[in-house]
């Protein structure tokens, strides 16, 4: 199977890049199936329902969360019903949404997607090490596929998911800080794994935000409206290639610029 791991959606710009370069992605890499986070889609904070069609229409098969998940009260229905959305699975019990999702559906799965938030310098939630271990402790034995979106700050965390979970999934991709990391490899049970995969958004910016708006908040440390930049996107993802035990036998990073 060959899996495609887009990374942090954001804003306007950042679904562009998803339209304008996930079609010739796919055709390229004969990809099977694709996720993507999608918690800064909308306006660059929070994933709205319009967004998540939006995206989902594009070719995405599941869009995954992270800390500004709940940040629009409309997606809350989406979280409960929608099986193709997945919020991180450690949140605190009563969160809206499911921590896990399978693909195509729970009769016949083939995937199985798995979202969690860290908590170095992160919200205080519950622990993503046990949520990870309960989770696939209740997975179909005929799903070979799983693949682990750990939304984290720290690169330590990050590290430690991908080898407290190696061998026991098929990747673990790192996203939240929105920058590609050049450490993607296969470990060595079988787990794909980056720290992080990157972002799909505006170029010229400090992590999607226009540049201006950040130099006066380091500058000033006075509250600023935040604003997705304009111009040049960038389409970041992830490429892995697995066997039918599920084990990734390649990967390789994506990076397009769209004018």
């Amino acid at each position: 199977m060959n899996i495609l791991a887009i990374g942090d959606v954001v804003g306007e710009v950042g679904r562009k890049a998803v339209r304008q370069a996930l079609p010739k992605v796919i055709r390229d890499h004969q990809i099977d199936f694709v996720f993507a986070n999608g918690e800064n889609a909308s306006g660059g904070l929070g994933l709205a329902p319009r967004e998540a069609k939006e995206l989902l229409d594009y070719g995405v098969h599941v869009l995954t969360g992270g800390n500004h998940t709940f940040r629009f009260s409309e997606i809350y229905n989406e979280l409960d019903t929608n099986p193709r959305l997945v919020r991180p699975a450690n949140y605190p019990p009563g969160a809206p949404g499911r921590g896990v999702v399978l693909f195509p559906d729970e009769i016949n799965p083939e995937v199985a997607v798995i979202n969690l938030i860290g908590r170095t310098f992160m919200e205080p939630v519950d622990c993503p090490f046990q949520s990870a271990d309960e989770i696939l402790s209740q997975l179909d034995d005929r799903i070979r596929v799983i693949l682990v979106d750990v939304h984290a700050e720290a690169t330590s965390e990050k590290q430690a998911l991908g080898w407290y979970l190696n061998g026991r999934v098929t990747g673990v991709i790192g996203t939240h800080t929105h920058v590609q990391t050049a450490d993607e490899r296969i470990l060595d049970r079988g787990t794909a794994y980056i720290t992080d995969v990157g972002m799909c958004g505006p170029v010229d910016s400090v992590l999607g935000i226009e540049v201006d708006v950040i130099l006066r908040r380091f500058k000033t440390q006075l509250p600023a409206r935040f604003a997705v930049a304009k111009g040049r996107a960038v389409f970041s993802a992830l490429l892995i290639e697995c066997n039918d035990q599920g084990r990734a036998t390649s990967v390789e990073r994506i990076s397009v610029i769209i004018d």
